[in-house]
């Protein structure tokens, strides 16, 4: 268990400063208004291995609104994102020096 800081305001345009580069990229995780402020998870395949996490915040972008988490940096590899503690949701590939993309459904 862990508490946070109150989660912060919509990002806008340029807010979010992505640490990419050689083995490291980022993961952009797509959902909708209804899980603004949900904690996901994402964690390499290895069950026992460490996870990390990140808020489901709004984005304003262009005239837009959209809704996701951004988790940056993480090391290059096969992770697996968690829609709970126990029940993975989904798995993705980190690629170095970019940004993948994941759906929650």
């Amino acid at each position: 268990m862990h508490t946070h800081a109150p989660l912060p305001p919509p990002s806008r345009e340029g807010s979010v400063v992505l640490e990419i580069g050689g083995d490291q990229g980022a993961v952009i995780i797509h959902t909708g208004p209804a899980e603004d402020g949900l904690e996901i998870e994402v964690g390499p395949l290895d069950p026992t291995a460490r996870r990390t996490h990140a808020a489901v915040r709004p984005r304003h972008l262009g005239g837009r609104t959209v809704h996701c988490a951004v988790i940056s940096p993480l090391p290059a590899g096969e992770y697996v994102v968690w829609r709970d503690p126990l029940t993975p949701a989904g798995r993705l590939t980190v690629h170095g020096g970019g940004v993948s993309e994941y759906h929650w459904q």
